[in-house]
């Protein structure tokens, strides 16, 4: 099913107003690592899901870690329509996305 999630941004990377329904939804979360598995529940999977291209988060853990270890290897081969993919890469949900141990984020 990761595939699903490969669709799904690629899908939010050709869709503005799909990106910026993502952000105004994200925008409304502290950026801290307690909550990052709650975030993609509470905002990509509905999504996904309401796209017809469900995931969870394992699946988009699974796929984060093989584009993360792709982009640290340069001697990994780029596979076929990841070839532009530096170039707007936005980070990724679990794995890092400025996600801090911050708890004092939420005493604002």
């Amino acid at each position: 099913m990761t595939e699903n999630v490969s669709r799904f941004f690629e899908r939010c990377d050709a869709d503005p107003a799909l990106r910026a329904r993502i952000d105004e939804a994200v925008a409304c979360y502290p950026g801290s690592l307690e909550i990052r598995e709650s975030l993609v529940e509470a905002v990509l999977l509905p999504i996904a899901a309401e796209l017809g291209l469900p995931f969870t988060v394992d699946e988009l853990r699974a796929y984060e870690t093989r584009k993360k270890l792709s982009r640290v290897k340069p001697d990994t081969p780029i596979e076929e329509g990841d070839e532009d993919e530096d170039a707007d890469f936005a980070g990724y949900w679990l794995l890092d996305r400025g996600w801090e141990n911050d708890v004092s984020i939420f005493n604002k």
